[in-house]
């Protein structure tokens, strides 16, 4: 069983930089494909990034391209994800997620993973 613990969230000023950290733990198989999503207030869950662990190949959403970084250390089973220029509309709960499979032809959907870390609160002041 795969178990996901995230770090790093916390309130930055606009144009500020963070970096989020996630732990994985169990079956590497379970975890072949790792992404990061978030959810603001009042907003539905959206992806923001993903790496196939397999390839290597990487997707991020066209609102943070250019600003957020996905990347991971086997080494140390860690995912992060660094955000720099953070903007006011950044500001949600972020959520790192696990898949054995990664669905590299379309964008990242929740119900494409199983499991969810608990969550990292980032809010982005103006």
């Amino acid at each position: 069983q795969v178990q996901l613990v995230e770090s790093g969230g916390g309130s930055v000023q606009a144009g500020g930089s963070l970096r989020l950290s996630c732990v994985a733990s169990g079956y590497a198989y379970s975890r072949n494909c790792m992404g990061w999503f978030r959810q603001g207030p009042g907003k539905e869950r959206e992806g923001v990034a993903r790496i196939d662990a397999g390839g290597g190949s990487t997707w991020h959403a066209d609102s943070v391209k250019g600003r957020f970084t996905i990347s991971q250390d086997n080494a140390k089973s860690t995912l992060y994800l660094h955000m720099n220029a953070l903007k006011p509309e950044d500001t949600a709960i972020y959520y790192c997620a696990a898949s054995p499979f990664c669905y590299n032809y379309r964008p990242p959907h929740p119900t494409d993973f199983g499991t969810w870390g608990q969550g990292t609160q980032v809010t982005v002041s103006s």
